[in-house]
Formats: C-alpha cells, structure tokens, sequence
C-alpha cells in the first residue's frame, strides 16, 4: 500500500438480521466457524438477512477530503462504524495508515460522569497518545471548543452543542491522520460551524478526511471527492462533486419508493391532503399543504393477525433528506387495534410548520414488545408519498425534528382477506 494511499477499502461488505433471536443464533455459529478455522457462510446471504454495506470499494489519499452522501438507511453509518473499527466486515478488507480519529455520535467516547478535561486525557490515552503529548495540546483544544468555563464540569451536563464543540476539538487536534466526520456540525451555532470547516481545510494538508453529511451545500464547499451510496451499494464515485451532488438529488426528485419490509404488514394504500380543499394547486400526485393547515394522512393497510396491535410512525423528510418531522402514533398513545382484514387510518396533523419546498413521507409499521422493552418493525415503506408546502412571506425557518401531535381515526373495511 503506498505511503499516501491512508484510506483502502476493497470489496466491503455487512449484512445484518433483523430478527434478534436468529441474530444471536447466526452469531454463535459464525463464532464457531471461525474458532475452528473458518468463515463459511459469509458471502450469502441466510433467511431474514440483508446487505447494510454490499461489495463497497474506494481509496482516500492525504490531503483529500471524501463526501459521504445518501439517504437515510443507505449503509453510510455502518460503513463509518467499519472504517472506525466498531463492527467488522463480513467480506472484503479495510485498510487504515496511521492515526484515526472519529467522530460519527454525538458524545461518542465521552464518559458522561467525568469532566471535560478528563475525558481530553480518555481521548488521548485511547488513541495511544502519552501525557505529556496531549498536555501541549490541551490548552488549545479547550480555547477552540469555547467551553473554557464548564471545562471542569462532568460531561452529562453539557447541551448537545457544548459535546460537539468539545468532541470535534479533540478529535482535530490530536493530529490524526485519517478524520472521520459523521453529521456532527449539523449541532451548533453558524460561527462554530464556519470555524469548524476552515479547520477541516487546514487539516486537509496533512490528513485525508472523510465527511457525511445531508447539507450538500457543505459537502460542496469543502470535500474534493465525493461518494453516493443507495441501498448499501455504491451508486457513484468520483472527483466530480457535482455529479454525484445532482445524482442524490435526481434519487429523490424521482419518485422512487420502495417497500423495506413488508413480512407482517401490508401498506395498500396512502393517500395525502390538506384540511381545506386547494383543487387549484393539489393535485393526488403532489398535494399542496398550506403553512399551518393541518396535513391529512388516509392510509390503508393489513397487519397480521397474530397482532393484537401496532403503532404507526410517519416520518416527514426535506429534500436534503433531514428528517423534520415525526408522527408517532405511539408518543402520543394512540394505538391501532388490530381488527383483522384491511383497516382504513386517517392520521391528522395539525398546523403544520414546515416552509416551502418538497417533503416525503416513509411509512414505519411497528408493534411494541413490552416484554422487551422494544418496537418490533412490522413494516416499512420508504419514501412512500411526497407533497408539497407552501408558506407565507417571511418564514424561512424549519425546525430541527419536531415530534407532531396528532390524532388516528380507525374503522374496519368491508373487505376479504
């Protein structure tokens, strides 16, 4: 591997199960293969089974900046925890020169009983760096993170933006030489941000950076190349920014849903509207909602019978691929019984605060295990619908993620299974 060539990743590839049982089951024989010498089984795929990464490759240099871009669920964060070493690859092989430094959670590395100094020195002792080494540095990651007077207070009582500050600080400064960001200056205020990326620049001469984001105006403005993923597989790759920017958003302009699952419940039918009727705007393909009009959500669906209940989560997507919005049935105790045959929903958003612009809808089904403490998926239908906003003059300001009251109406239809 050449000296500049800090990044290798050749033919990388993760599956996971979505049933936790047979995951447990899958995991005890796969140890056991490999204890006796073997990694049999790895390449194909077994029953409840899918590619999260599949057969993804690329190399990153010193000095260069990788935009890491695709939708939600398009294998970008377990690619990172592969490339940070938390998982392992099922096939293919990944290749890291020298130093790495990550930061793909917010607070991740942090012990939220110490201090923010202390966890400096956890950092560092971490990465394999003496003392003595983060000492000279200390006073420079402190000035830069801007949290002088809380330096000394325990790490769980710091806001989301005082972790950013003070985990994008460490990571940058114990001179790494392979940088992983993963949406973490998506938190913070606009002079940290702009702070944050003329550092990222600086370090560009001496390190190669790899950087996800959904704000493609950032991937655009500081990453020198850029790689698209969909569905766990690389759609493009290359030093042409554009391009793979304009491929991102042709996915999501183009009607392209998708069911993820569907094996115990069935999406027949979701249909969009506003409150008030704007015939000369909504069409059924894109309705148009008005800023603070209350969004209707007609939906028809089977789940199976076995189920005595479930919980829908609408969850409302900008074209940059944020999520904005959430509606969760179950937040708000409103749950679904489970008629048997085909039931007819109708989930009601009120005022809705989302500015101009082109939204999507995707469609979680999931029943709650209290057993488990957990919400097991029943179903998922990616990107479903889309509508349009419309505001007045003067708004342009979209929450971060707003949790949105609402309420469900159910009834059976007169329909066979």
């Amino acid at each position: 591997m050449s000296k500049e060539v800090l990044v290798k990743v050749e033919n990388v590839s993760k599956k996971f199960c979505r049933d936790l049982k047979t995951s447990l089951w899958y995991g005890v024989k796969d140890l056991t293969g490999e204890f006796l010498g073997g990694r049999s089984g790895q390449s194909v795929l077994r029953p409840k089974e899918f590619w999260a990464v599949k057969d993804v490759s690329f190399e990153l240099r010193r000095g260069e900046c990788l935009g890491l871009i695709g939708r939600n669920g398009a294998g970008k964060s377990t690619l990172l925890k592969m490339l940070n070493g938390l998982i392992k690859p099922d096939t293919g092989t990944i290749t890291m020169d020298g130093r790495v430094g990550a930061l793909i959670e917010l607070g991740s590395g942090f012990n939220p009983i110490l201090t923010g100094r202390e966890n400096i020195y956890n950092n560092g002792s971490v990465l394999g760096i003496p003392k003595k080494e983060t000492d000279k540095v200390i006073d420079e990651i402190i000035a830069f993170s801007e949290i002088e007077k809380f330096i000394d207070t325990p790490v769980q009582y710091y806001s989301s933006g005082m972790k950013v500050r003070l985990g994008f600080s460490v990571a940058v400064h114990m001179k790494p030489d392979v940088l992983i960001l993963d949406e973490v200056l998506a938190v913070g205020d606009s002079g940290f941000k702009m702070k944050s990326f003329n550092k990222i620049n600086e370090m560009m001469r001496t390190a190669a950076v790899i950087f996800v984001s959904h704000s493609m105006p950032n991937v655009a403005n500081i990453t020198n190349k850029i790689l698209l993923m969909d569905q766990g597989q690389v759609d493009f790759y290359g030093a042409d920014i554009s391009e793979g920017i304009d491929r991102y958003f042709n996915e999501f302009g183009g009607y392209n849903p998708r069911e993820e699952f569907n094996d115990y419940a069935q999406l027949t039918e979701l249909t969009i509207h506003p409150s008030k009727n704007y015939a000369e705007q909504s069409t059924p393909e894109m309705p148009v909602i008005d800023y603070t009009d209350d969004i209707v959500f007609d939906l028809k669906m089977k789940a199976d019978p076995k189920f005595e209940s479930f919980h829908i989560k609408l969850q409302i997507t900008d074209k940059d691929l944020k999520i904005v919005g959430i509606y969760d049935s179950h937040h708000f105790d409103e749950v679904v019984v489970n008629q048997g045959g085909e039931l007819s929903l109708r989930a009601v958003v009120p005022n809705s605060i989302f500015i101009n612009g082109e939204y999507a809808v995707t469609v979680f089904i999931q029943r709650l295990d209290k057993e488990k403490s957990r919400f097991d998926v029943l179903g998922v239908y990616r990107y479903w619908k889309k509508f349009k906003m419309r505001s007045s003059k003067g708004l342009g300001v979209v929450p971060s993620v707003v949790y949105l009251p609402g309420r469900i109406e159910q009834r059976l239809l007169n329909t066979k299974e």
